[in-house]
């Protein structure tokens, strides 16, 4: 549960202010279908977390717990700094609309996980814990928490969120993880 819980709270709060936040904000203006959009970034959220949860667990194949250890401590400090960098969104993203709002968003939504944030935090979150689906599924919910009110809600909700604050939530998040599992607190947890 703790895997499960934890992967959404992180994803969720990283995910705030991200490109395909904004992303979201940007198709739900253009074509005004929630649920299209809405499954959209469903369907591309679980085969992207799946594939980097594929990865989190194969990498705990290869390393030395305590290589990994020191790995996956870096990687969590690595996406505190990256959190608090802010994220713009490319309009280039949205010529796909060709296909249709739900093949939009899907592809959309694949190709800008693609070496984001939340999919290696999803690889770090895989290896670190070693529960695939409780990750897998802990991400997906963080992704949905946060893109699904923007989808519904458009650029008024976010202008009412203070994104810098979340950020730095989040990016704290990502430290205390990685100091952690840097000083072998996971161990000692139990994860």
């Amino acid at each position: 549960m703790e895997a499960f819980l934890v992967s959404a709270g992180v994803v969720a709060l990283a995910e705030i202010g991200d490109k395909t936040q904004l992303l979201a904000f940007i198709l739900a203006a253009k074509f005004r279908k929630p649920i299209p959009i809405v499954l959209g970034i469903l369907v591309a959220t679980l085969l992207n977390h799946a594939f980097a949860g594929a990865i989190g667990s194969w990498v705990i194949t290869l390393l030395r717990p305590e290589i990994l250890s020191w790995v996956l401590g870096l990687l969590f400090i690595g996406m505190a700094i990256w959190t608090l960098i802010p994220d713009r969104f490319d309009e280039t993203d949205a010529t796909l609309a060709q296909y249709g709002v739900f093949v939009t968003t899907l592809v959309a939504f694949f190709l800008a996980e693609m070496g984001d944030k939340t999919q290696i935090a999803t690889i770090a979150l895989a290896a670190q814990y070693q529960l695939f689906f409780a990750v897998v599924a802990g991400t997906t919910l963080g992704m949905m928490i946060a893109n699904v009110p923007a989808v519904h809600l458009g650029e008024h909700m976010a202008n009412r969120i203070p994104v810098r604050l979340v950020h730095g939530i989040a990016a704290a998040i990502f430290a205390i993880i990685g100091v952690a599992t840097l000083l072998g607190a996971g161990e000692r947890l139990g994860f």
